[in-house]
């Protein structure tokens, strides 16, 4: 069976997600571009993340159509196809219906950054897709234009989170800090004005991040 490390480790972050209640049953789905192709791996349709095996995940072109495995994939694949196709720097995709983002979702209001560590994460305020039913194109279309070309996250109108990133640990970590912004966002409206930091701030943010950390060792 052809890319077992990865298979694992989509494995491991549909348990995460279940595991910190980003989702419920088995809603939500993770995916990741497989290196050196234009390939997709994807989470199986209606199946529980503890009983996944990495037979059970499946094997998309760039179309969508399934190129290995038994099981239907994931119902927001066009999602996650279209995601690829127009941002082609993304290597995974994790979709999560948290409750305090999904909120914010039937709000249909952005999140706001309002944390240093969301500005440091997310780079921006988490956008709404207009509504459109799930697993359509249409929802694909819809996502794809409120992520432009930078955001690294997106809302779904009156559903849930959609998280990118270069490799599944990034794209996990903009959902969770995405869900804590939107908790603390909606905690500190509740206590009065809700103040997000300036675009110099979020900038500044950015920028040290990148090197926050130990420095890697030269080999």
């Amino acid at each position: 069976m052809k890319y077992m490390e990865k298979r694992k480790q989509i494995i491991s972050i549909g348990q995460e997600i279940y595991r910190q209640r980003l989702v419920a049953g088995t809603w939500g789905n993770v995916s990741c571009r497989l290196a050196a192709s234009n390939y997709i791996l994807i989470t199986p349709s209606g199946m529980p993340y503890d009983s996944l095996q990495p037979q059970d995940l499946v094997v998309l072109d760039a179309d969508g159509t399934i190129v290995e495995g038994n099981r239907k994939p994931s119902s927001e694949s066009p999602l996650h196809v279209h995601i690829y196709h127009e941002r082609p720097e993304v290597g995974a995709i994790v979709h999560v219906h948290s409750p305090w983002a999904s909120a914010y979702a039937v709000a249909r209001q952005p999140i706001p950054m309002i944390l240093e560590e969301s500005a440091q994460v997310l780079g921006a305020s988490v956008p709404v897709a207009s509504y459109a039913h799930a697993g359509s194109k249409e929802l694909a279309y819809s996502a794809c234009a409120a992520l432009g070309k930078e955001h690294k996250a997106v809302l779904l109108a009156n559903h849930g989170l959609v998280g990118l990133g270069q490799d599944l640990e990034e794209a996990l970590l903009v959902c969770v800090i995405a869900e804590k912004t939107a908790m603390i966002g909606a905690i500190a409206r509740t206590l009065g004005t809700v103040n997000s930091l300036s675009a110099e701030d979020i900038n500044y943010l950015q920028q040290s991040f990148q090197h926050y950390g130990q420095p890697q060792e030269e080999h």
